[in-house]
Formats: structure tokens, C-alpha cells, sequence
């Protein structure tokens, strides 16, 4: 039927009811959202094509579906609706490629709950996971047919290796594919691995932020000391619409905080014109609004000192939006700096995006820490071209950088850290003054608009030992949680209706549902943090006393 078949996790397949937030709903443990909840507020996956392929796709599947069509007839390639997957898989099928994003639940945001809830139970996202592997052992069983994974999820299953033994995964791929997937899939199914282009193994890193490679017959990544990325050139553009209509501006950070392996990744620019063809085939599909997807939308085409590039970001947000058909724009990621230290370039492009009081403009920043002494050591470059300290304090950058977005009607979705190396409970105390102080904070008359979603760092140990429990958390760890979970559960409730998406009943239900799950699950924090004897009453007031709360 097809030579190549493409599937993600199930877990990237839904609408979440185009909630903001409701993405992250897999990470909670199973055990604590009833699979009636679950299934309720994931939403529905797009309707199928009337030959059972998908109608959209995550956006890594287009890509890999894109470079193999550059060899292979349409028919070779099928991109299945999960609900006919196994239509598609017969004796002539080769390859079964999934793309995964966190498949054993042990990705921050989904260990943090863990964690905090003290259960050992599977997070919804590994079930989903481990249900479509099974799906598809029992759909190539008699067959030939290879089961392979990539994606970003695959680093997980170099911390628990068994796992691929124990799921019947065959293999195991790290890093990009553009310009090498036909290649890899011929050697895979032929089970000759050429040893000049191909490394049976995989990356890691050391203690200092430092490459090492770690052979491994299971895995297969390209092999070390030739070109480890594809050029602009040789990666395709998308062929058929994307989930939530997603497409790629540039590929890589540069910024180098120690924690993060993006950093590592090359800095390639897309030009406008490769992004509004994209756009067009997402447009073509239904899609009315472009979701870009960077590391660091402000470093696109960056000046030295990564200075924002003022043209080539007014060009980049003028060109998406000169796209027949196109009402909406949101990139995926930035950095606070920017519109701490150019809140006139956020009004261009908010002017340019149609920002306002009925579309807010969404946007994950990493702020990770509220201490000025962890953010230099960890992330000294985050702030450029600001400097920690000699041009601003750190926590001065991030309030008056959201109180330009909130300006300019941006949102800010934020994450931060707790365990990070070296952390002193001083340094968390610090991060709950920074929650506090911006919940509380108001420009122009508003409140603050953002969300902060607290995640662990989890010794490699626990990891392999799969067991959770609160003890990990110390008492200045459970204030950042207490005070997250708090803030979360007041913009739940301010703004669950206004952001909800459908006819008005589903908007009735979803917000009903939405403000009581926030309620619930501050509630539930509460409890835990009674039971370890933190002092909610103080984390309340943390840090207020003084603190300037009103942004002209």
C-alpha cells in the first residue's frame, strides 16, 4: 500500500480546543486527570481525508513527507488519520516512521507533575505513546517492516535504553533528516548502515556542556565529524497543511545558556519568500492564521550582540501577513529582553499582526529563574543586548519587558526552573518574588497578563529508577510551585471564557471546565505544600513589600 508510512504521537494530533495552555495537558499523570477529563479537553484530531490520510500533520511529519518526495512517487508516502493507521501498513510497507516529543513522560513539564503529586503513575502522554506503539507491532506483525522513532523525544530513550527493547522499537534516530532521509531509510531497511555516513550511537554531553558520542547499535545518528545539519538549501518546504498551521521561520538559537542542546544547532534563516509558500499550502488547507515556529524569533537575521534586526523582522511579520488569506500571526518562542529594551519594535510588529484586545498574541520565554545570580551564571547571554546587572536588574528586565508586551496586548507564557545546578533556596525565593510581583502588577490600567509553568530538574538516578515522590521538592521549591499554581488559577479564572474557542455552549464548557481544573489543581498544590509545613501565607505576601506594581 505504501512504502513509507509517517505517524507522530497521538498527543500532537489534537485541537486541545484551542485553549492556550491545554497543549501541556498530556504531561499530567494519568492516575490524577480521569480519562473522561482527558479526553474531553483534548479536543478532536482534524477529520480524515477520504482516503484515510491525515487532512493535517505536525510539522516535523510535512518535513520528513517533503524530503522524500523529492524521490519518491505521492504513493509511496502515506501520512495515516489515526484512526485508519492500520490501513495503511501491508507487506510491501518498509519503513513505520514515528515522530515523538516526549514518549517515556520524562520531559520537564511532565516530570514536574509527577513530582509534585508524588505518583509513579504514566503521564497521559506515555500512555498515548505506548498505545500507537502497540498499534503498530500488531499492525506489521508478520510483515517486514521497520519501526523506527526520531524527533526531539529520543533523548529519552537514551536515558532509559531498554525501553526501545521492551516497546519492539527497532531504532532510534538523533537529529535532522532533511537532506539525508531517503538514504537513511534505504539502509535501515536494508540493514546496512554505511559506517561513512552513519553512526550507530548517539550524542550526549558532559558535565560541561561538551559533546560526546555513545555507540549504541539501537541508535543511529549521522556520524561524527561530518556536516551534523542539513544547509537552507536542502531542507524542503511543506506540501501539505500542518497542525494549528505551523511552519518554520529558522532553525537554531545561539543565545547559549547551559542548558539547553538548541544552542548548539547552527542559526539558519528562512527567507520570506520560503515561509509564505509554506504559509500558502497551510492557507490552501484551511488555515487562516500562521503560527511560526522558532528557538528565538527576536535573534531572526540578528545584529551583533544579538540586537534585534528591525528590518528584517518588519519584513519577515509584513511578508506572512501579505499572504492571501491570512487573518492571524503568532511565533512560538522569544526572549524577554527584547521587549524590555525595544518596546517600540513590539508596536511595529503588533500593528503589523493585528494585535489587540481580542487577539492576543501568544508567546513561550523561558525565564527560568527569578535570581540574578543563577540567570548569569546559567543564561548570561539571555538578555542581550542587556546586560545582567551593568544595564538593568534581572527581574527589572523581565517586569518591564512584560509590561511592554501586555502593552502591545503580547502574552507571555513562561517557564521556570527549579533544581537548577548550584540553586541556593534563596535563589527560589527570588523567583517566587518575581511571580508575585508581576501577578500583582498592572500597565495602563490592565493586569499583567502571562502564565508560568514551574518544571524540575531531576537527578539521572530518579530518571532511571522511575520514582517520583514530593520529597524532592524542599520548601523554597514548593513556594516557586505554590506560587505558579496560584497565579495559573487566577488567569484560569479571569480568562477562561474570553479565551475559548466554538459555538457558545462548547465555550461555556470548556471555560467551566477550564476554571474549575485551575481551581482543583491549586487546590490540590495547597494540600501538598500544608502537608510539608510551607507557610502559604507567606509565599502570598513574598517579596511585595516595596515592590513597584504599576507600568505607565
Amino acid at each position: 500500500m505504501a512504502k513509507y508510512v509517517l505517524v507522530s504521537d497521538y498527543t500532537l494530533m489534537y485541537d486541545y480546543r484551542n485553549f492556550p495552555l491545554l497543549d501541556f495537558l498530556p504531561c499530567a499523570p494519568s492516575s490524577s486527570v480521569p480519562s473522561v477529563v482527558y479526553n474531553f479537553l483534548r479536543g478532536h484530531a482534524s477529520d480524515a481525508l477520504p482516503n484515510g490520510e491525515a487532512r493535517y500533520a505536525p510539522y516535523s511529519i510535512r518535513k520528513i513527507e517533503a524530503a522524500l518526495l523529492r524521490t519518491n512517487r505521492r504513493e509511496d508516502i502515506v501520512v495515516p488519520h489515526p484512526d485508519w493507521i492500520e490501513s495503511f501498513i501491508k507487506d510491501d510497507t518498509e519503513i513505520i516512521a514515528v515522530s515523538t516529543m516526549d514518549p517515556l513522560g520524562l520531559g520537564p513539564l511532565t516530570l514536574s507533575y509527577s513530582i509534585l503529586l508524588g505518583t509513579d503513575g504514566y503521564a497521559w502522554v506515555r500512555r498515548d505513546f505506548e498505545s500507537l506503539i502497540a498499534r503498530l507491532n500488531v499492525a506489521r506483525r508478520g510483515k517486514k517492516a521497520k519501526l523506527m522513532i526520531g524527533g526531539p523525544g529520543v533523548w529519552e530513550f537514551m536515558t532509559l535504553t531498554d525501553e526501545l527493547n521492551k516497546l519492539g522499537i527497532d531504532y532510534a534516530y538523533q537529529g535532522e533528516t532533511d537532506d539525508i532521509i531517503q538514504l537513511l531509510f534505504n539502509q535501515i531497511w536494508e540493514d546496512k548502515l554505511d559506517p561513512n555516513m552513519f553512526y550507530q550511537g548517539f550524542m550526549s554531553f558532559d558535565d560541561n556542556f561538551r559533546r560526546l558520542y555513545k555507540p549504541d547499535p539501537r541508535f543511529v545518528s549521522r556520524k561524527p565529524g561530518i556536516r551534523n545539519y542539513p544547509r537552507l538549501e536542502e531542507i524542503p518546504e511543506i506540501v501539505r497543511p500542518t497542525m494549528k498551521s505551523m511552519t518554520e521561520t529558522m532553525r537554531g538559537c545561539g543565545v547559549g545558556c547551559d542548558f539547553c542542546e538548541v544552542t548548539l544547532r547552527p542559526l539558519r534563516y528562512y527567507p520570506p519568500e520560503k515561509i509564505a509558500k509554506e504559509i500558502e499550502v497551510n492557507v490552501a488547507g484551511g488555515h487562516h492564521n500562521a503560527w511560526l515556529h522558532s528557538d528565538e524569533i527576536f535573534a531572526y537575521e540578528h545584529e551583533p550582540l544579538f540586537r534585534p534586526n528591525e528590518d528584517a523582522l518588519v519584513n519577515l511579520f509584513t511578508a506572512v501577513m501579505s499572504v492571501k488569506g491570512i487573518t492571524e500571526c503568532n511565533p512560538t518562542h522569544g526572549r524577554i529582553s527584547i521587549p524590555a529594551a525595544y518596546p517600540e519594535l513590539i508596536g511595529k510588529l503588533s500593528n503589523i499582526i493585528r494585535a489587540g484586545p481580542s487577539n492576543w498574541i501568544g508567546l513561550q520565554v523561558g525565564i527560568e529563574t527569578g535570581s540574578e545570580r543563577l540567570a548569569k551564571i546559567h543564561m548570561p547571554n539571555k538578555t542581550l543586548p542587556l546586560r545582567i546587572g551593568s544595564d538593568a536588574a534581572w527581574q527589572d528586565i523581565v517586569w518591564e519587558g512584560t509590561g511592554n508586551m501586555n502593552r502591545y496586548y503580547w502574552r507571555p507564557a513562561f517557564t521556570v526552573q527549579a533544581g537548577q545546578d548550584g540553586e541556593t533556596p534563596e535563589d527560589n525565593w527570588d523567583t517566587v518574588t518575581l511571580i508575585n510581583r508581576m501577578s500583582e502588577s498592572e500597565v495602563q490600567g490592565r493586569p499583567y497578563e502571562f502564565t508560568v509553568t514551574p518544571m524540575q530538574h531531576v537527578p539521572l538516578g530518579v530518571l532511571k529508577n522511575n520514582s517520583f515522590n514530593d520529597s524532592l521538592l524542599d520548601e523554597s521549591q514548593l513556594a516557586v510551585y505554590y506560587a505558579s499554581y496560584r497565579h495559573l488559577a487566577k488567569i484560569s479564572a479571569r480568562d477562561a471564557m474570553r479565551d475559548s474557542r466554538g459555538n457558545p455552549v462548547v465555550r461555556i464548557g470548556t471555560a467551566g471546565v477550564i476554571r474549575f481544573g485551575g481551581w482543583l489543581m491549586l487546590k490540590v498544590v495547597e494540600s501538598i505544600c500544608r502537608k510539608r509545613g510551607l507557610d502559604l501565607d507567606k509565599v502570598k505576601r513574598y517579596g511585595l513589600d516595596g515592590a513597584k506594581l504599576h507600568l505607565n
